[in-house]
């Protein structure tokens, strides 16, 4: 059986076709079409003596067939309002016709904006619960959730809570958000997506595009059909 291993290769000459979306600057970006140049996107980076739970997390944020030649990677922020249209009005659809059939995997890669105030905190409650393969159910659980802790200043209560909901073990969850240990990660994860082009969430790569913003299956069904043809062409 292959394993999971994230080395999504260069994005280049990218179309970034935009919606709404959360931006880098704080702002709301409106549909537009813009034109990106995408420099090398490896998502995460390995660091040179790698942690086991670092590792174990990194691998927890990929579902589909490990077969599928076909990677989307989906940048994302759990305190986005965008990000949560996309989990509540697209996300199942595309699960059921590209995850579950086999067509592509998916990876989840951190892409935090600095004015979300909790959305640093949230991505390594997510990648502790990834390290239990757990990431899946704790990242529905996190935007189901949104409206409850996006502007507490402790969310802290709020994500233990969500970790015994969906089975995490606490004691290891809790030292793993502790130690601050998957920051690295979560911060390799973001400039990797910022070299490659990605300047709000939520953004998917797919193959040599990138789509930012709420797009619904109908607008990314275009790149991921084209996207899973070259594949299977072995372009």
């Amino acid at each position: 059986m292959p394993t999971h291993t994230i080395n999504f290769s260069a994005v280049l000459a990218a179309a970034v076709l935009t919606m709404t979306a959360c931006s880098t600057n704080g702002s709301t970006t409106r549909a537009d079409s813009t034109p990106a140049t995408a420099a090398a996107a490896t998502a995460p980076a390995k660091p040179a003596a790698p942690d086991p739970l670092v590792e174990a997390a990194d691998h927890g944020r990929i579902q589909g067939d490990a077969n599928a030649k076909t990677w989307v990677v989906i940048a994302s922020d759990f305190q986005c309002p965008y990000c949560k249209q996309w989990h509540t009005e697209t996300y199942e659809t595309f699960l059921k016709e590209y995850v579950r059939s086999g067509k592509v995997k998916v990876a989840y890669v951190n892409f935090p904006l600095n004015q979300h105030q909790n959305a640093v905190i949230t991505a390594q409650a997510a990648m502790c619960a990834a390290a239990q393969n757990k990431f899946w159910q704790y990242h529905d659980a996190l935007f189901n959730s949104q409206s409850t802790w996006e502007t507490m200043p402790q969310p802290r209560p709020v994500l233990d809570s969500l970790a015994k909901t969906v089975g995490v073990e606490m004691t290891s969850w809790g030292s793993c958000v502790d130690s601050g240990k998957m920051l690295p990660l979560i911060r390799a994860d973001r400039d990797r997506l910022a070299q490659a082009g990605v300047q709000s969430t939520p953004s998917f790569l797919i193959g040599n595009e990138i789509l930012a913003g709420a797009q619904p299956i109908e607008a990314m069904r275009p790149a991921l059909d084209s996207a899973i043809a070259k594949s299977s062409a072995g372009h």
